[in-house]
């Protein structure tokens, strides 16, 4: 499963006298005009940056996390405008990708050094269905620059089939597949199984009667991408020591950082590890309220909503299922 498209908390202060002190109020924003466009806000101070003011608030940075909307132009767009910009002002820079599994690592790394071509790239990497318009620009940067570049996530073979049978599945794999994961691959977090849920849920919780099997494995396929990830950009700072790393992943990994983000900082805790967190804009409104987005991340990116794909809910849901039930994948056994 690929993550669809769904912290900092507010700190108040408080006087003497019991009353908080509120923030200055924020500048005006200016919506986002075509789907290529991102307004990007620093989050605690409402104040718009453009790229290369961006980059330069992230140069003490360890770990840049850009979550992002699978798929969105402006998403993609801002990320491949913050990675050239980010080694224009330090070339000792790494990529490390959830949209590339790494026991795809060898393709990728064949492609980057010129061995292939962007066909058997897509094709032998398992490449996502989006690669050519979202992925490519970054990967041809990187291939330019010599940028290292990371498959970040679990095998997706082994993320479906704990989805289906639960964590034992990983006492089946071969030794030198199970070393490749991290030794805790279901470390938990506080605030994210309720998070999980309840975007998997549409908004009705967990209920009294908790998570059933088949949610519960579910749940553990999240968090063996997470723990996954968090390790590999871990493994990038070994790797290349001195390197800044710039990790792509879906947003719901980071946001209000949750996921990837704090599992990172559980397993080092001394790293500084920023975020950036996309939001549609509200539609009919001329202004976004901040104080309501400000815990999603360090930074906020705005971008135009997308387009509703169904309006026929029966064919949506059609459209789901067939989406899902994939018959062609192997087994578990």
């Amino acid at each position: 499963m690929r993550p669809l498209p769904i912290a900092l908390l507010l700190s108040t202060l408080i006087t003497l006298a019991g009353c908080a002190t509120a923030l200055a109020p924020p500048a005006t924003l200016e919506a986002p005009e075509t789907q290529y466009d991102a307004i990007i806000v620093d989050a605690d101070k409402g104040t718009s940056l453009s790229i290369a003011a961006l980059a330069d608030a992230l140069t003490e940075a360890d770990v840049i996390v850009v979550g992002e909307y699978h798929g969105h132009h402006g998403a993609h767009l801002l990320q491949s405008r913050l990675q050239a910009e980010l080694h224009r002002q330090n070339p000792d820079l790494a990529l490390t990708m959830e949209q590339f599994d790494l026991d795809r690592r060898r393709e990728l790394d064949r492609y980057l050094a010129g061995e292939t071509g962007e066909a058997e790239l897509i094709e032998d990497a398992n490449a996502w269905d989006n690669y050519r318009a979202s992925y490519r620009p970054l990967i041809e940067l990187a291939k330019a620059r010599t940028i290292p570049v990371i498959a970040a996530n679990a095998p997706s073979q082994v993320v479906r089939c704990v989805g289906r049978q639960g964590p034992d599945y990983l006492d089946t794999l071969p030794e030198d597949v199970r070393a490749q994961l991290p030794a805790n691959p279901f470390t938990d977090i506080p605030g994210y199984r309720e998070k999980f849920v309840t975007a998997l849920t549409g908004g009705h919780g967990i209920g009294e009667e908790g998570l059933n099997e088949r949610m519960q494995n579910t749940y553990k396929a999240q968090l063996l991408r997470d723990n996954t990830m968090a390790v590999e950009i871990l493994r990038a700072r070994e790797r290349y020591p001195g390197h800044q790393i710039l990790h792509l992943t879906g947003t719901f990994h980071s946001e209000e950082r949750l996921g990837t983000v704090a599992l990172l900082k559980q397993r080092a805790p001394e790293l500084d590890v920023v975020v950036l967190t996309p939001i549609f804009w509200p539609q009919g409104q001329s202004q976004p309220d901040l104080e309501d987005q400000r815990s999603k991340g360090d930074f906020l990116y705005f971008l135009q909503p997308l387009p509703k794909e169904y309006r026929d809910a029966e064919r949506g849901r059609a459209a789901m299922t067939a989406r899902f039930s994939r018959p062609n994948l192997p087994g578990c056994d």
